[in-house]
């Protein structure tokens, strides 16, 4: 019985614990949900939820498409970075959703969950963008699992009302840039990251925006 509740845990036939919840690290019916949200005690990815404010989003902006990608690569630069400063870190994810639960969320996987333990607790003290950051241990690992998969071909037809995570990219260049630059970054230590947390993140590649 025991091997079974295993095997199930966290998925749809867990009649205990929210299968959504265990895959995205959010959950549409939030407090109300029938079934448990566990939080991890310990975990790899860290989530702050509503952090990036899409001006896609926003009634009032006038931004065209090349506008909107300049402001959301500013973005992932800043927190890109500014997640170095903890630790190696593997994977960095916003959501392009627009629904309550997932509009904005931005993860960040690190290598090593001492990491992004750190992480969570500095972060928990800090704004952005003139609002205060709010930080959680997630228990999403694999974010395959965890985005749409039509998102990326036909597309969708939930669109940002999906409640699999809609990965915002940032432009090639920019992407490439940075995952440059941060093993530039690491090879020029010759240290493992355990050593490197906490210590000045690669230089931004980029100009502001």
């Amino acid at each position: 019985m025991a091997n079974y509740l295993a095997s199930i845990f966290g998925t749809e036939q867990d009649k205990v614990n929210c299968s959504f919840y265990y895959k995205i690290g959010a959950c549409r019916h939030g407090d109300r949900c029938s079934r448990k949200h566990v939080k991890p005690s310990y975990s790899q990815t860290i989530l702050m939820p509503n952090m990036y404010q899409n001006p896609a989003y926003d009634p009032k902006s006038k931004m065209n498409p090349s506008q909107l990608q300049n402001h959301f690569d500013a973005f992932y630069e800043d927190v890109w970075c500014e997640m170095c400063k903890y630790g190696e870190l593997e994977e960095l994810v916003v959501c392009d959703n627009n629904n309550d639960h997932l509009i904005g969320n931005v993860y960040a996987r690190f290598k090593y969950e001492e990491d992004a333990q750190a992480a969570c607790d500095a972060l928990n003290s800090r704004w952005y963008a003139a609002r205060p950051i709010y930080c959680e241990l997630s228990p999403v690992t694999d974010f395959r699992e965890a985005c749409c998969r039509l998102n990326s071909g036909e597309g969708c037809v939930r669109g940002g009302f999906c409640n699999f995570i809609h990965r915002k990219d940032p432009s090639n260049e920019l992407d490439r840039d940075l995952r440059l630059s941060t093993k530039k970054w690491l090879k020029e230590r010759g240290r493992d990251a355990r050593s490197v947390s906490r210590s000045p993140s690669p230089e931004p590649t980029r100009r502001r925006y």
